[in-house]
């Protein structure tokens, strides 16, 4: 937090000092008490003390006057915000390793299922493409705010051979970038969300793409989906698919997204509904000068009822 107008923040030593002449005036209030009446017939004569309820008011008003301060000097601090406009492209692996039945009924379905209520999800303002990728990568979907079309040719996605990465990486980024061309404002923010099982086997390696990527300040977010035990059949024999978390997990680094692991059904579902919330949100500089000056008004509040319930009388 900081304050566009520090330098009111020095009323804060009056507070101080009301601390200290309440602190007195406590003090000599016992002693005048002491001095008129000997302590076995003050006992008897006074009423019970309410103890902590006769500091309450004094320290809520106090409370308020502290806050009061504080908003004065107009508050700036970090506040979590939803984004007005995004561009997000899906980019999944349709390889045959996808066909592993490791994740019920297969990686396959899952991923198709998870990504549709992915981008349904998404912000209606926001752009969504779609790149599928195996031995090269197309783009499916331009990027767009017709979600449903995205999600129509995710249900569409057919499974064919090798992995190419790299090549998917630079496909959406070119998608992204033909959107920016023709936009007549500036453009907005960009966040790749690519899936997949496997190494990259084809193509253009990771590590132009993940350069390109950080060129273009566009974030990749990978998801290593998959199990370690994940196998597939082919012409007979059990060919082990499992999931290569080591370069899906540089790739994101090395472009500052967020890399994830799923093995199962659940697991994908959650990794989508947090990439969810991470982009359809921003944290932007805020000032809380209202809500501050809340808290105050409400500690105020709090000190004259707490006054007037117990003592018939305002702080």
């Amino acid at each position: 937090m900081r304050f566009e107008q520090p330098a009111w923040l020095w009323l804060l030593l009056l507070t101080v000092a009301l601390v200290v002449a309440y602190a007195i005036a406590q003090k000599r209030r016992s002693r005048y008490a002491v001095r008129f009446a000997t302590l076995p017939m003050l006992e008897k004569v006074t009423p019970k003390r309410p103890g902590w309820r006769r500091h309450l008011p004094a320290f809520a008003f106090l409370a308020a006057i502290v806050v009061l301060t504080i908003a004065i000097a107009r508050p700036v601090a970090d506040v979590r915000v939803p984004r007005e406009r995004a561009t997000v492209i899906v980019a999944m692996d349709v390889s045959n390793s996808m066909a592993a039945t490791d994740v019920e009924p297969t990686r396959f379905e899952v991923a198709k299922q998870a990504a549709t209520e992915f981008v349904q999800n998404l912000p209606e303002q926001f752009n969504v493409g779609l790149v599928s990728f195996a031995r090269t990568a197309t783009v499916v979907t331009a990027p767009s705010t017709n979600h449903q079309a995205t999600t129509d040719a995710i249900g569409n996605l057919t499974m064919s051979d090798s992995t190419a990465i790299g090549e998917a990486v630079l496909t959406a980024l070119q998608s992204i970038q033909n959107l920016d061309a023709d936009a007549e404002t500036d453009p907005p923010p960009a966040r790749v969300v690519l899936l997949s099982d496997g190494g990259n086997t084809a193509g253009r390696p990771i590590e132009e793409a993940a350069q390109a990527a950080t060129q273009a300040g566009v974030p990749v977010s990978t998801i290593a989906y998959g199990t370690a035990e994940g196998t597939i059949d082919i012409d007979g024999r059990n060919i082990p698919v499992p999931a290569d978390t080591t370069s899906l997990e540089g790739l994101a680094e090395s472009t500052s997204g967020s890399f994830y692991s799923a093995e199962s059904d659940a697991e994908l579902r959650s990794v989508y509904a947090d990439l969810e919330s991470s982009i359809g949100w921003t944290t932007e500089e805020r000032e809380i000068t209202n809500l501050v000056a809340g808290i105050a008004l409400a500690a105020a509040l709090l000190a004259g009822l707490a006054s007037l319930l117990w003592f018939s009388r305002l702080p």
